[in-house]
């Protein structure tokens, strides 16, 4: 563990108050990360360029979509936010409002997705995910899939110019991409369990509404894979905890 002083630092924005870093959050703390939160939703100003010291942004989920600035006003400020990490090379990590903010912001195009994914879903590598240092971490079953928990209606309709798809499945062709060298956006919800869905399913959203599911059946689900989740997800945000540290060197080299 590296002491308290040299420890960097990831912002993360918090765009709905059911969405704080979950697991993400702790585990990016045992990788020796100190993580910062900005509750945006809250009225927390979101800064629109990597404020000094900071070597990470991580962008959590949300009820509202990507464009919806009435809804968020601080989205356009977010956006510069992601646009400024991704031109410098800092890390990103978009969790699914967080990919979907991430994919608009660097030229991509987000839309009503032609199904509503809620609950336990299974995403695959593409070649190109296989062969990226942090997508190629994520622990997948015997059969190559990969479990995840989900819960959204928006979806990723265009990849930003440059992107590389890592991550798909049939019912939403973008599960995951990265753009740049090191901004990641993901679909899915590697931050939560089944408790923390079952939680969610006490807030009936246009999402939940539009898909039909039994909150609680998918809940079960979500749950029953509990142990997978973390196998799978754990290691891929140790992978993308480790380019920050690598961030966090660079800045000092530059610096020094």
């Amino acid at each position: 563990m590296t002491s308290e002083q040299s420890r960097p630092v990831v912002l993360a924005i918090q765009n709905d108050p059911t969405d704080p870093p979950l697991m993400v959050g702790e585990w990016l703390e045992e990788a020796g990360i100190q993580v910062d939160v900005v509750a945006a939703c809250d009225g927390s100003p979101v800064p629109p360029a990597v404020p000094s010291g900071v070597s990470g942004v991580l962008v959590l989920g949300g009820s509202m979509g990507a464009n919806d600035h009435a809804q968020a006003p601080w989205l356009e400020a977010e956006k510069a936010l992601l646009r400024d990490a991704t031109d410098r090379a800092v890390p990103v990590l978009g969790l699914c409002l967080g990919g979907q903010v991430l994919a608009e912001a660097t030229g991509g195009q987000v839309t009503l997705a032609p199904t509503t994914e809620i609950g336990l879903a299974f995403v695959r590598r593409t070649p190109q995910g296989a062969a990226d240092p942090v997508m190629g971490a994520v622990a997948a079953l015997a059969d190559g899939r990969i479990p995840a928990a989900q819960w959204h209606q928006d979806h990723v309709a265009q990849l930003p110019p440059g992107a590389e798809l890592l991550l798909t499945n049939d019912a939403c062709v973008v599960q995951g991409y990265r753009v740049g060298t090191s901004s990641y956006g993901l679909q899915l919800h590697p931050e939560i369990n089944g408790d923390v869905f079952r939680w969610w399913a006490g807030y009936v959203d246009e999402a939940l509404e539009r898909s039909g599911a039994d909150p609680l059946t998918a809940a079960d689900e979500v749950a029953a894979y509990d142990e997978r989740l973390v196998a799978a997800w754990r290691p891929f945000t140790h992978a993308w905890a480790q380019l920050v540290f690598e961030c966090q060197v660079q800045s000092a080299r530059v610096q020094a």
